[in-house]
C-alpha cells in the first residue's frame, strides 16, 4: 500500500467534504481516505493512488461540481503566500522546477480546464451581490408606491441573478439523487416563498444567504492562509555556492554537503552547519523564543530561522524533505488530518440532522395546515425549517477550531501531532515529568568548592583528560576562572570510584566516598543533594566540589501554572532521591519517585493514572520512549532523543518547561471553542425553529441561523490566532 497527499481545488463546503470522504472510503480500491477541509487535502492510501484519482475526482464531482484533484507538489508554497523567490508565477516558468499551472500527479486535467473555459464568464461575486441588492431595494421601494407588477419584475430579475447558480447546481445534484443538498433545500425554500406570494421575502432570503456564504468563504480562506503562512516556511530557492559563485537553485534539488549563502535578513533555507561567518539567529518562527541566538563557525542551524545581522555560509546537512521546515509543515498537516472524537461525532450527527429537520418541515407544512386550514402560515414556517436544515456551521466549525489551535501551537514552538492528541490533552488531570532535560538542563555545573585554595586547579588538572560529564563540568569551571591546568605525571581511572593521579610529585585522589574509604582517608560527609567530588592530597582530605544539574529557567513558574490550573504534578526519574527531592523543592512538584528504571516509570505512571485520571508525561530520553507511548498524552522536548520525539504526541521545540502549561492552555481553549461553536449553532437553530412555530421567526432569521451562524463560528474559531501568547 502507498500513501499520497493530493490537493482538492474548488473544495468550498465542509459538509460536502464529509460526504466525499464517505464515498471515497466506500470505493473498493481505496484502503483509507481522509479529506482535510482546513487544508483542502486528500490523504489517500491505496495500491496505486495515482490510478484512482480520475475515478475519485468523478465521485467528488457528484457531490460538489468543479472539484479538481491534483498532486500536492504542484501547489508547493503557492496556495498560501508569496514564495519570496522574486518571480511572477502567473505567466511563466520561475525556474524552481515546478509547473505552477499544472499537476504533477500524472493525469491530464486539460478536460477540466476546457470545461472551465466553455463556461460563460460569470460576474464577480461582490458585483453580483451589489446588482442583486440594488434590484431588491428597488423592488421594495416600488411595492411601497403601489407599483406591484414592476416590483415583482425587479424581484424576479434579482432572484435570477442571485439564485441561478444555486438553482442550476440543485438541478444537477437532484439528478444525482442528492435530495438533502443545501442548494436544493435553499431552492425549494425560496421558490416556495414565490408560490405563496412572498416574492420580496424569497429574494431577500437568497440575497442574505449569498452574502453570508460570501463572507463565510472569505473568513475560511483567510484563516487557511494565515495558519499555513505561519507554518509553511519551506523555501522556493536557495543561494547555492558553486566554485565561489552564487547560483539560484530550487531548494528541493540541494543535497547534503552543498554550501549555501545566507545573507542578513534571509531565512535559513535548510538544516545545516555554519562553516564561516558569525551572526545572531532569530529562532522565533520555529521555537517561539523572542531572544536571538548567537551562532558562529561549527554551530548547527535549523531551517526556518532568520539570519539577522551577519553573512553566513552554511553546509547543508539535510535535504528539504528532512529539514525542520518540512517536518513542521508535515506535522501540522498530519495533525489536521487526525480527527478528534468531537469532529467524528459531529460528522455522524450531520448525516441525521438534515433528514430530521426536513421531515419536521414536511410535518409542519401539512399537519397543522390540515387541522387549521391556514396553509400560508404553516408552509411559510416549514420553509424556514428548510433554510436551517443544512449542517454546514456544525461540520465546518469543529475542524477549523482544531486547525486554529494547531496553528497557534506551531507559532509557539509546540507541535501537536493530531487533533486526537489535542483533544486528549484538554482532558488531562495529571502532569508527570522526567527530571533531566525536562525540569533541568542536563548540563552539570560546579556549584560550590569547599577546601584549600588550589582545590579546583588540582582536581581539574586530574580530570581534564576524562570525557565524563562531571569531569567536563569541573574542567569548564576551572577555565571560566582562568586557572592554568597542569598535566599529571601519571593517571589511573578507577571504575565506579574516580581518579588517582600523580601531579608534581603529589598523589591526588578525586572521586566519591567509596574511593576515600578504600584508601583509609577520613573525610567530612557532605549533606547536600548535589553530586559531590571528594579530593585528597597525599593521603589527607583536601576538600570537596559540589556539582549539580542546573534548573531550567521558568521551570518553577511552569509547575506553579500547572498546579494553579488544577493539575496534579509528579516527577519520575532514575536519579537519586536526594537530587530529585531537591529539584522538586525548587520547582514545587507535588510527588517525587526516584531511582526508577524505564519499566518502573511506566508502572508508576499507570498507578498515577488510576488514581488521578488522564496523564500527560513529558520526557526527552531514549529510556522515556516506553512511558511516552504508554501515557494518555506523551510530550517530548525538541532537544531530546529521536526515539522520544517519534513516540510523543506533542513536541516542544523550545525544550522549555513553560511550553507544558502553554500546550495545556491551547488544548483547553481549542476544546472550549469547538464546543462553543457546536452549542451555539444548535441553540440558535433550535431557538429559531421554536420562534417560527409561534410565528415570531421569518425566513430572514432562518438564513442567519444557517449562513450567519456558520460565519460567526468561523470567526470564533480563528480568534485564537489573534490572542496574545
Amino acid at each position: 500500500m502507498e500513501k499520497k497527499i493530493y490537493h482538492m481545488e474548488n473544495l468550498g463546503c465542509a459538509n460536502c467534504a464529509a460526504k466525499m470522504e464517505a464515498k471515497f472510503n466506500a470505493h473498493p480500491g481505496v484502503e483509507s481516505a481522509a479529506i482535510v477541509f482546513a487544508t483542502k487535502q486528500l490523504r489517500l492510501t491505496a495500491e496505486n493512488c495515482d490510478a484512482l484519482i480520475p475515478e475519485l475526482q468523478e465521485l467528488a464531482r457528484t457531490v460538489e461540481s468543479g472539484i479538481v484533484i491534483t498532486s500536492r507538489d504542484s501547489h508547493h508554497g503557492h496556495d498560501h503566500h508569496d514564495c519570496g523567490c522574486g518571480h511572477d508565477h502567473h505567466g511563466h516558468d520561475c525556474g524552481c522546477g515546478h509547473d505552477h499551472h499544472g499537476c504533477s500527479c500524472g493525469h491530464d486535467h486539460q478536460e477540466a480546464a476546457q470545461e472551465h473555459k466553455e463556461k460563460p464568464e460569470a460576474l464577480p461575486e461582490h458585483t453580483l451581490l451589489i446588482y442583486g441588492g440594488v434590484l431588491f431595494a428597488a423592488g421594495l421601494l416600488l411595492d411601497a408606491f403601489g407599483i406591484g407588477w414592476l416590483s415583482f419584475l425587479c424581484c424576479v430579475i434579482a432572484y435570477v441573478l442571485l439564485g441561478r447558480e444555486i438553482l442550476a447546481t440543485a438541478a444537477r445534484n437532484l439528478v444525482k439523487g442528492h435530495v438533502f443538498d443545501e442548494n436544493f433545500l435553499m431552492s425549494v425554500a425560496t421558490l416556495g416563498a414565490f408560490l405563496i406570494g412572498e416574492a420580496p421575502e424569497a429574494v431577500g432570503v437568497m440575497l442574505f444567504y449569498r452574502v453570508g456564504e460570501f463572507f463565510e468563504h472569505r473568513a475560511v480562506e483567510r484563516s487557511r492562509s494565515q495558519i499555513m503562512a505561519a507554518v509553511d516556511l519551506r523555501p522556493e530557492t536557495v543561494n547555492l555556492l558553486v566554485r565561489g559563485k552564487v547560483r539560484i537553485t530550487p531548494a528541493e534539488r540541494v543535497l547534503p554537503g552543498a554550501l549555501v549563502l545566507v545573507r542578513p535578513g534571509d531565512r535559513i533555507p535548510l538544516d545545516g552547519t555554519v562553516v564561516s561567518g558569525e551572526s545572531r539567529i532569530d529562532t522565533a518562527p520555529i521555537t517561539g523564543e523572542p531572544v536571538p541566538v548567537h551562532v558562529a563557525e561549527g554551530d548547527s542551524v535549523i531551517s526556518g530561522c532568520i539570519n539577522t545581522v551577519g553573512q553566513l555560509t552554511v553546509r547543508v546537512e539535510k535535504p528539504l524533505s528532512e529539514s525542520m521546515v518540512t517536518r513542521i509543515l508535515d506535522s501540522v498537516e498530519n495533525a489536521a488530518a487526525s480527527k478528534p472524537k468531537i469532529d467524528r461525532f459531529i460528522t455522524r450527527f450531520a448525516r441525521i440532522y438534515t433528514p430530521i429537520v426536513v421531515a419536521a418541515a414536511a410535518a409542519v407544512a401539512i399537519v397543522p395546515s390540515l387541522a387549521t386550514g391556514n396553509w400560508h402560515y404553516w408552509v411559510y414556517t416549514a420553509l424556514t425549517f428548510l433554510v436551517m436544515s443544512c449542517p454546514c456551521a456544525l461540520v465546518l466549525s469543529v475542524p477549523l477550531a482544531f486547525f486554529s489551535g494547531i496553528g497557534v501551537g506551531s507559532r509557539q514552538g509546540i507541535l501537536f501531532k493530531g487533533g486526537q492528541s489535542m483533544e486528549a490533552l484538554g482532558k488531562v488531570k495529571a502532569v508527570v515529568m522526567d527530571k533531566t532535560g525536562t525540569l533541568t538542563r542536563g548540563d552539570f555545573r560546579v556549584q560550590k568548592v569547599v577546601g584549600q585554595d588550589d582545590l579546583l586547579t588540582l582536581c581539574a588538572s586530574c580530570e581534564q583528560q576524562s570525557s565524563h560529564p562531571i569531569a567536563a563540568s569541573i574542567t569548564a569551571a576551572a577555565r571560566e576562572h582562568g586557572l592554568v591546568l597542569k598535566t599529571p605525571e601519571s593517571l589511573e581511572e578507577l571504575a565506579g570510584q574516580g581518579i588517582r593521579a600523580v601531579l608534581e610529585g603529589k598523589t591526588i585522589l578525586c572521586g566519591n566516598a567509596r574511593l576515600m574509604e578504600e584508601n583509609g582517608i577520613a573525610f567530612e560527609a557532605v549533606k547536600e543533594p548535589d553530586t559531590v567530588v571528594l579530593v585528597a592530597v597525599d593521603g589527607k582530605f583536601a576538600g570537596s566540589i559540589l556539582i549539580a544539574d542546573t534548573l531550567k529557567s521558568g521551570a518553577a513558574e511552569a509547575v506553579q501554572k500547572m498546579k494553579a490550573s488544577g493539575m496534579f504534578t509528579a516527577m519520575l526519574t532514575g536519579d537519586s532521591g536526594e537530587t530529585a527531592h531537591a529539584v522538586a523543592a525548587q520547582t514545587g512538584v507535588e510527588a517525587v519517585f526516584a531511582g526508577l528504571l524505564p519499566h518502573q516509570k511506566l508502572e508508576r505512571l499507570q498507578a498515577i493514572r488510576q488514581e488521578k485520571g488522564a496523564v500527560l508525561f513529558v520526557g526527552d530520553g531514549i529510556n522515556d520512549a516506553p512511558v511516552l507511548a504508554g501515557a494518555d498524552v506523551g510530550a517530548a522536548m525538541g532537544s531530546g532523543a529521536d526515539a522520544a520525539i517519534e513516540a510523543a504526541d506533542v513536541v516542544f521545540m523550545t525544550s522549555d518547561a513553560e511550553a507544558i502549561p502553554a500546550a495545556l492552555d491551547i488544548a483547553g481553549k481549542t476544546l472550549q471553542v469547538a464546543w462553543q461553536n457546536v452549542i451555539f449553532a444548535l441553540a440558535v437553530k433550535f431557538a429559531v425553529m421554536v420562534l417560527g412555530l409561534f410565528g415570531f421567526a421569518s425566513m430572514w432569521l432562518a438564513v442567519f441561523a444557517d449562513s450567519g451562524v456558520a460565519m460567526l463560528c468561523v470567526l470564533n474559531s480563528i480568534r485564537m490566532l489573534y490572542t496574545k501568547k
